[in-house]
């Protein structure tokens, strides 16, 4: 007699576990659940087999082989499309046409007595018999009812509990007679509870059923799987352990090493050749893989953990799965009901919350909170916040869902009943998902203004000035239209500083919403004049007077984004001569890449100089940032540009304060003194910048790269605001944008980022100050080292890459590229390259 071992099932409920590999290969104490099957077979005197395959099917025969290792005949039927269970067997009938056969799961865990099932089979002359298992819960199976002698009456496939008349669970069990191939049609999926088996019943055929005794576990999800794992160690289930127990429940297989003072507390099993160091802690059904490593201090409690894992130092796993070749280092904490697939690393200190699934072949960065799953996305971040705020790929970083759970949680920091400022770009993508934050807002009792399509300067001047508590801002992250930045604003109207964005970070990693009762679900309202608004108080407060009288003309280039929206009711009342370019909305390109901005640029140029405009400038495509083209139709340089707005503003003003991040060249410094006006320097991060520009007698700020400040105006960055500026002070001097740059001395600067392991960046900066002791040192934002000539050298940390940034100053490329080749070896050497 023969059997069948159906294994063509994908398990797509036990996923990230069969992502890529098929159910049959899960490994329950240490072996495939199909291995446990054929074993049970091989005890009732199986020994011919043929196992039905289709999902990954190579995996199978290449682990498996002919069956010789196990004693027994294997072959193979494989399945090019799935056939169903009745048709997978229907393709494999060639073998099977000589006698009664069996047939079984492979993806089932079960020691019932197919002997005595082949008996009852055999004493009823029964056509077929399905062997039947009484479970607690029937709903998730189908469920077969049976008379007092066994026959079977009727057949319920997934019931409700208003059809539940029975107990007893299709097994999937079958012991059936050769005649029931003929019952199949060829070629199309079939399956046998659903299709044959009622065809037979409605025409009489003797079917039976055959309520076991034994044990049966449809390894069906995840809390299955681990159920399998517990009852095997407690005994439960009967299966060949290839182990020894050195005590009871305490299971260590061939070659294993397990210190003397580690902690087991049964029941266990660590596999063959498994290490597990002294002070390592394991716990109640807990099972190792083949070469697992546990080091000192790592804790596991109910953790399957599959061959070739690593568990660091003071790692913590309690309830969970964690797939081959992975690597858990230092404090990394997994909980309960928590998924990780194969070939992944959760570097040290990093959190993965209940319930959450981790794809093979992702990374997990050092002290990562994760509390959503990682499907798509080939890392996790460690912080929620980057530069640009909130940002990842559009539906598959940052999806509706996500949004909702960060604006609860923003809602959440505030009080019932505030106000808060929305509003978005031009695409499609920000404006849907901003439909979700708005949703997610009035819902926690926040009430919201949108400005719907804005440029991001509107947003925030309406932030500071509507009584709003922050606002969020959606746009398409710059140059990549894939995805989508989510712009956290406090009640200034600037980002978020680091303080607040941790508050944030924290409420979202605890999920701990607030909600909003029925009667206090908030109000959603559009304010009527919010672009004549922010017009009416850039005219009255910007600078322009002499455009009228200068005679000017300009090139203007709105890279089809939200400034559009501003730029003719403004420039109608200043006075100036205007040559607009890609002045709409552009909703399918709303960021542009890399070679289409230098397409864009140049056709600016060739504009500016053709038409003998006295400058061009491009917005980027929400209004914040500006390039410069001067009159002879040359780009400025960020770099350049800085100084050059820096040197007219300081030429007007004869005094006052300018703020700039600690990375700008000194020669602003030298620009500042001559003019009469001190510098402040600040770190490179946003917030740092417009608190500065709040500051008193402050004049000017920018960031270096096109994002200059107004503080007469606001205190956040702002594109139009410093465009209007620009009119009015190229008006009033007389002079050309490229007559200012030619009175500037030339820097020279120099960037280089090193790679270095975030576990590395504590002892990279510990070097560099070793290294510095002999120097001036300035530590506003990461190490600045000042030599006595004034060149210096800045080391800065990444705060969301493993990478340290340098900058090198001196007074010619060669002594700035010497002083970058040395900092940049200390911080390898210090990483560990």
């Amino acid at each position: 007699m023969k059997a069948v071992v159906m294994a063509g099932g994908e398990g797509t409920r036990l996923r990230p576990m069969t992502a890529n590999q098929p159910k049959p290969l899960l490994p329950v104490i240490n072996r495939p659940i199909m291995e446990h099957v054929l074993r049970l077979l091989k005890r009732h005197g199986f020994t011919e087999t043929v196992v039905t395959v289709q999902f990954l099917a190579a995996l199978v025969r290449n682990y498996f082989g002919d069956g010789d290792e196990l004693g027994m005949s294997l072959y193979y039927a494989t399945e090019d499309t799935p056939l169903g269970t009745a048709g997978s067997v229907k393709n494999a009938a060639d073998r099977l046409r000589d006698d009664r056969f069996l047939v079984i799961s492979g993806d089932a865990l079960t020691d019932i007595d197919l002997t005595d099932m082949i008996r009852f089979h055999r004493e009823n002359g029964a056509m077929v018999t399905i062997g039947l298992k009484r479970v607690p819960n029937p709903l998730e199976f189908g469920i077969v009812i049976v008379d007092d002698q066994g026959r079977v009456e009727r057949f319920l496939e997934k019931p409700t509990w208003g059809q539940v008349f029975s107990d007893t669970a299709n097994t999937g069990i079958y012991v059936m007679e050769p005649e029931v191939l003929d019952e199949i049609a060829a070629g199309g999926s079939v399956d046998w509870s659903g299709d044959v088996f009622p065809r037979l019943l409605e025409r009489g055929a003797p079917l039976y059923g055959y309520v076991a005794d034994g044990y049966w576990e449809d390894v069906g999800t995840h809390e299955s799987y681990l159920k399998a794992q517990a009852d095997v160690l407690s005994g439960r289930v009967k299966v060949d352990i290839d182990a020894f127990e050195v005590s009871p429940g305490v299971w260590v297989a061939e070659g294993a090493s397990v210190d003397a003072d580690a902690v087991l507390k049964g029941p266990l099993y660590v596999g063959d050749y498994a290490k597990v160091e002294a002070g390592a802690e394991l716990r109640e059904y807990t099972v190792l893989g083949s070469n697992a490593v546990v080091r000192e201090g790592a804790f596991l409690h109910r953790a399957v953990v599959h061959d070739n894992v690593y568990v660091g130092p003071s790692a913590h796993l309690r309830g969970c799965v964690i797939g081959k070749n992975t690597d858990l280092m230092t404090a990394a904490r997994v909980e309960e009901g928590a998924v990780v697939g194969d070939e992944c690393i959760i570097e040290a200190e990093a959190y993965i919350s209940s319930g959450v699934k981790i794809y093979p072949f992702k990374t997990i960065e050092a002290g990562a909170v994760i509390n959503n799953s990682v499907i798509w996305e080939p890392r996790a971040q460690r912080n929620l916040f980057g530069p640009r705020g909130v940002s990842g790929l559009v539906n598959v970083e940052i999806t509706p869902e996500l949004c909702v759970r960060l604006a609860s949680a923003y809602a959440t920091t505030l009080k019932k009943g505030a106000s808060v400022i929305t509003s978005r770009d031009s695409s499609r993508a920000a404006r849907a998902l901003k439909r979700a934050v708005i949703s997610a807002l009035n819902a926690s009792a926040i009430n919201v203004l949108d400005l719907e399509a804005s440029p991001l300067p509107v947003a925030r001047f309406h932030t500071a000035r509507e009584n709003a508590v922050g606002g969020i801002a959606l746009r398409t992250t710059p140059g990549d239209p894939q995805s989508v930045d989510i712009v956290f604003m406090d009640e200034h109207g600037a980002d978020l500083s680091p303080a607040a964005q941790r508050k944030l970070d924290r409420v979202f990693s605890r999920q701990e919403f607030r909600r909003a009762f029925p009667g206090e679900i908030a109000e959603l309202s559009f304010p009527a004049r919010a672009v004549e608004d922010y017009t009416h108080e850039l005219l009255r407060l910007v600078d322009i007077s002499g455009v009228r009288d200068a005679d000017m003309k300009v090139v203007v280039d709105c890279a089809g984004g939200t400034s559009s929206l501003v730029l003719p009711s403004l420039l109608g009342r200043v006075g100036v001569d205007v040559l607009t370019v890609n002045n709409r909305l552009d909703d399918a390109s709303p960021t542009e890449t890399l070679a289409e901005r230098r397409r864009d640029l140049q056709r600016l140029s060739e504009l500016v100089s053709s038409s003998r405009a006295a400058f061009g400038v491009r917005f980027d495509p929400v209004g914040e940032r500006v390039a410069l083209v001067d009159e002879k139709g040359q780009l400025i340089s960020e770099e350049r540009a800085l100084l050059v707005v820096l040197d007219l503003v300081a030429a007007e003003r004869r005094g006052g304060r300018v703020a700039l991040p600690v990375t700008t060249t000194r020669v602003a410094e030298q620009v500042c003194r001559f003019h009469g006006v001190q510098a402040e320097w600040t770190s490179t991060a946003i917030d740092a910048l417009t608190a500065a520009a709040r500051g008193p007698e402050m004049i000017f700020a920018a960031d270096g790269r096109g994002g200059f400040i107004v503080p007469e105006f606001g205190p956040t960055v702002d594109g139009l605001a410093v465009f209007l500026r620009l009119l009015g002070l190229v008006a009033r001097t007389r002079l050309s944008l490229s007559q200012i740059d030619a009175r500037i001395p030339e820097a020279k600067l120099l960037r280089r980022t090193v790679p270095t392991p975030w576990a590395a960046k504590g002892a990279v900066m510990r070097s560099v100050i070793e290294a510095a002791e002999h120097y001036r040192i300035d530590t506003t934002d990461g190490v600045r080292v000042v030599a006595e000539d004034g060149s210096w050298t800045l080391v800065l940390p990444d705060p969301t890459e493993a990478v340290t940034h340098l900058w090198a100053e001196g007074f010619d490329v060669d002594s700035a590229q010497t002083l970058i080749e040395h900092w940049a070896r200390v911080v390898e050497e210090a990483a560990g390259g």
